[in-house]
């Protein structure tokens, strides 16, 4: 599978990072990845604002995995203000968390989440679960960017 645009991935907690890359790679999913390690670097990421206040143009993910406990801006405000964005409001979102939580479950569908799934402690089933979140969202999920193309 090839691909131009990155996953985005959103994680705080370097050990959840190393593990979703290691088993990213374990799955043979060839897409760049992106790591930002928190709600603001996000946000910076999908709408090209640099410290500086200056703008930049990063090609958008094809999936955004996003962590919900994260710092300075939680994880159900970057899905909040991904889906207020026109440029990203179809962009899809995979809640990739630890949470247990009933209540975010349910604020994450209500804000637009396309996935709301439980890192598992096993890395044997986490390995699973990012391969098969990988080969769904790029290789079997259509998009208005592959509905445009295939239209030619």
């Amino acid at each position: 599978m090839a691909t131009a645009r990155p996953i985005l991935l959103v994680e705080d907690n370097p050990d959840d990072e190393t593990l979703t890359l290691r088993a990213l790679g374990k799955n043979q999913i060839e897409a760049p990845v992106v790591v930002a390690h928190d709600g603001v670097e996000a946000v910076d990421y999908l709408f090209g604002l640099e410290a500086n206040g200056s703008r930049h143009a990063n090609p958008l993910p094809v999936v955004v995995l996003l962590d919900l406990k994260l710092p300075r801006i939680d994880g159900l405000e970057v899905l909040r203000r991904i889906r207020a964005d026109e440029r990203t409001a179809t962009l899809p979102v995979v809640v990739l968390t630890t949470s247990c939580e009933s209540l975010d479950l349910r604020q994450a569908y209500s804000l637009g989440a396309n996935s709301y799934i439980r890192k598992p402690v096993d890395f044997e089933r986490f390995e699973r679960a990012i391969g098969l979140i990988g080969h769904y969202w790029l290789d079997l999920n259509e998009t208005t960017d592959s509905a445009a193309r295939s239209a030619y």
